[in-house]
């Protein structure tokens, strides 16, 4: 008899364990609380316009990496179209001044070095970690969990000639690192490729992939992208279960010999498994869904203490024009700051102009994207509940004033401008459940590091967590490798080969 397994969560780490587990011979069901699957991973229509709600560039987009193996067990890649980008952004001064962040690290060497030739050493330093790091395809087929020494051995022959690299610039900010260059507009370029908090390890292996060509855009967008996902996992033949909020995980016996059994819907309904995987939201699962009695120490002080990714407002433009010959990508530099909320004034503005993808606008039209960072969830979640009134005006005066910026980029924009969408950290939370509506989880920041969270709980058997909060980085990578080696681990622990394809 199958064994039955219960997935939290119809995110891209659930929807793959869920791919992974049928091919091996397990019985799942999905529960996911909204009505589409992805997660984060989503768009929605407005008109005739689909905006976009998360992929930037997808790792691992072509076929010169491993990353491509494993999405390519769960999606047909050779249909998925990408769009390559070749550059990764801009940066543009209120002063008209502007910095080219080239996909092509050459390209991008000669552009600082152009722009900001007193600060040679730094942009040379940069870029030879990049080609550096461009050859640089650790082993993720195997989780850690079921390391041997064989495995350990090939592990450490492949990541030799970068352990020093590693575990420098594991250690130093993206703005402590940017903090060293003399030209204020390239200082401000490195602050904007990330997160400033982030290591800026992350900054010089994401441009390694663009370098590589193997960091695109699939056409579609994110949910169609989460769709073909759903669509392996149900052909293999497992279930889903929309609009089925989890509200508590069933156990039995007490810590350290306790196991799941099973879920309780928001319903009252009550389903029975084998095993329990949550892929949902790390605060819930082990502060609501568990009640907080499967943690230690080191878990509390995740939770406690360590950076979390901010939340932030999207404001996305159905534009009546192709921008034929615009960068895709542009971070302008305000000459008055704008004010988002109580807690946030933002100094510039970022925004991607779609029109590389046809599927998402109507010919000779485009959906131009922005994206706002704000650390004060609450304030948008208390005024959604408790004054819908302003909770709506501020949305759109916030709109008006992105609009009147890019009024002075792009002339008469405003009378080309058919539909306005603004989302805030209250719809990520409505619709995801996310802890402090956090788009990637914990950030990989100098204290971080490469601290890998434990799937499984203490004192908690048959149960584990996959997704973001059990990867920091976030982003759909971690989704990737855990949802794949928490089906790994299960077949290993019941004596199974695992078949990945």
């Amino acid at each position: 008899m199958k064994k039955k397994i219960i997935i939290i969560g119809a995110g891209v780490a659930g929807l793959t364990a869920g791919c992974h587990l049928q091919r091996n011979g397990y019985d799942t069901r999905i529960f996911e609380l909204h009505t589409l699957p992805g997660g984060l991973c989503t768009s929605w229509k407005r008109k005739r316009y689909t905006i976009d709600g998360c992929i930037h560039w997808l790792m691992g987009a072509q076929p010169n990496n491993s990353i491509y193996g494993m999405w390519n067990e769960i999606i047909d890649m050779e249909k998925l179209q990408i769009h390559e980008y070749d550059e990764y952004m801009r940066v543009e001064g209120a002063d008209g001044s502007q910095i080219i962040v080239y996909a092509d690290v050459d390209k991008l060497e000669r552009e600082f070095l152009d722009k900001a030739p007193e600060d040679a050493d730094v942009i040379r330093e940069f870029a030879n970690v990049v080609r550096k790091f461009t050859a640089f395809d650790p082993p993720n087929d195997i989780p850690p969990e079921l390391f041997r020494l064989t495995d350990i051995v090939k592990m450490l022959v492949k990541s030799l000639p970068y352990m020093g690299d590693l575990k420098k610039y594991v250690k130093i900010s993206a703005k402590d690192f940017a903090a060293r260059c003399r030209n204020p507009l390239l200082r401000k370029t490195f602050d904007l490729m990330f997160l400033p908090e982030m290591s800026v390890l992350f900054q010089m292996i994401t441009m390694a992939w663009f370098n590589r060509r193997s960091a695109g855009y699939p056409i579609g967008g994110s949910l169609h992208f989460s769709r073909l996902i759903e669509k392996k996992y149900l052909e293999l033949g497992g279930e889903m279960r929309y609009r089925s909020k989890v509200a508590r995980i069933v156990t039995e016996g007490a810590a350290p010999h306790a196991r799941a059994t099973g879920i309780v819907l928001e319903n009252g309904a009550e389903h029975r498994a084998d095993i329990v995987i949550s892929a949902a939201d790390g605060h819930y699962t082990i502060f609501d869904m568990l009640g907080g009695k499967f943690i230690d120490k080191t878990i509390q002080s995740y939770y406690d203490d360590y950076l979390t990714f901010p939340s932030y407002l999207q404001v996305s433009l159905g534009v009546a024009d192709a921008f034929e010959n615009e960068p895709s990508m542009v971070c302008m530099l305000l000459e008055k700051p704008l004010v988002i909320d109580d807690r946030t004034n933002i100094d510039n503005i970022g925004y991607r102009i779609m029109n590389f993808d046809p599927t998402l606008a109507p010919k000779g039209k485009s959906v131009i994207m922005i994206l706002i960072p704000t650390d004060n969830y609450r304030y948008w979640v208390d005024l959604k509940e408790n004054n819908l009134k302003k909770y709506t005006a501020e949305k759109d005066r916030i709109a008006r004033d992105i609009i009147r910026v890019l009024g002075k980029r792009f002339k008469n924009i405003r009378s080309k401008i058919e539909v306005v969408d603004v989302s805030t950290p209250s719809t990520v939370i409505r619709y995801t459940n996310n802890w402090k509506g956090s788009f990637e989880g914990w950030v990989m920041d100098p204290r971080m590091g490469f601290t890998q969270m434990k799937k499984e709980l203490p004192g908690l058997t048959n149960f584990y967590m996959i997704g973001q909060w059990v990867s920091p980085g976030g982003g759909l990578p971690s989704a990737l490798y855990t949802g794949r080696h928490v089906a790994q681990i299960i077949c290993a622990r019941d004596g199974r080969r695992f078949v990945a394809k």
